[in-house]
């Protein structure tokens, strides 16, 4: 083959990607949910092994498995907005496919940073996640979901309470606030970030369409980033302040008790000469969880459940079921 010969074979390949981008984008909303998405995501394995072995899902699953990351970035972006801007998405961010639910924020406001790089990290990760929910949107058309009803307030019954609760950094009655201040806010970050980390490796064998599984694929990425940065922080300053490295060590039991029997969950503390920034198996590779053990905890529940805990009425989309 001529050198022009492969010039013009690289252009059409180029032409063909960008096609299908505008495909994408164009129709969207038009891509049916299907009734069996639900099924499909919940058979997703835990291990590295197990996934790749996984079986390809049909076509018209990819819109359930984005509307599904939809509603983890709504929880996010509404977590980070109020503690860094003091304030929520914007009203139009929120519409779509389902029942829209409001924000309860009763006590949710901006943290009073003392920490000048925690407060930059802070914006720039409540940025990421406005952008992500605003992205999976614009891609999903007039298939998003709307944002179900979440709860990010402050309180002895909230959702950080009864999160902090199950970790025992509180007692019965006792309120855990993640806008009080810097070392707060971190820890009601870590409730979150690994999760989602977990969550988008373990939904990426089951997307079929290679332009969904690279849009998926640079959110996880840029998760995974926000993750190892709040792990990071939380053990610098756990250096300092060894209660604080122990708290994060204890939420992350606390999400190991809540997704099931297998062990998913590593804390920061590692051994006393090494830390452990990146949680990862055996073969240094991050770990999945299915859709059932994500809802697990972001409902703050061991049982199957359509509801609770951060998100009061469940998700919204085809796949809410926990367990």
């Amino acid at each position: 083959m001529s050198n022009l010969d492969l010039m013009l074979e690289a252009f059409d390949k180029r032409e063909q990607r960008r096609l299908e981008r505008r495909r994408l984008f164009k129709l969207g909303g038009g891509f049916a949910v299907g009734a069996a998405a639900g099924a499909v995501l919940g058979a997703c394995s835990s291990s590295a092994g197990d996934a790749i072995a996984q079986a390809p899902p049909a076509p018209d699953n990819d819109p359930a498995i984005l509307n599904f990351a939809l509603n983890l970035e709504y929880l996010e972006a509404q977590f980070y907005s109020y503690a860094t801007f003091g304030t929520g998405l914007a009203a139009a961010s929120l519409t779509g496919v389902g029942t829209q639910g409001g924000v309860t924020a009763t006590g949710a406001g901006m943290v009073p940073f003392t920490d000048p790089v925690v407060r930059n990290y802070a914006r720039e990760i409540a940025n990421d996640e406005v952008n992500h929910v605003n992205f999976l949107r614009s891609a999903l058309g007039s298939a998003a979901v709307a944002q179900p009803a979440i709860d990010i307030s402050v309180g002895p019954n909230s959702a950080f309470s009864n999160a902090a609760r199950a970790a025992g950094l509180i007692g019965p009655g006792q309120t855990f606030n993640p806008y009080a201040d810097d070392n707060s806010f971190l820890l009601g970050a870590y409730i979150f970030e690994d999760v989602g980390v977990t969550a988008y490796k373990g939904a990426a064998p089951l997307i079929n369409n290679k332009v969904f599984l690279e849009a998926a694929a640079g959110i996880l990425a840029a998760e995974a980033y926000h993750a190892g940065l709040i792990r990071t922080v939380l053990y610098a300053k756990g250096v300092a302040t060894p209660s604080l490295r122990t708290s994060a060590d204890a939420i992350s039991n606390a999400r190991d008790s809540l997704d099931g029997a297998s062990d998913l969950d590593q804390g920061i503390s590692g051994t006393p000469t090494e830390s452990n920034i990146v949680p990862l198996d055996a073969n240094g590779i991050a770990y999945s969880r299915t859709t059932g053990q994500v809802l697990n905890i972001v409902y703050l529940t061991a049982a199957v459940a359509t509801g609770g805990g951060f998100f009061p009425n469940g998700v919204n989309g085809s796949i809410r079921t926990s367990g």
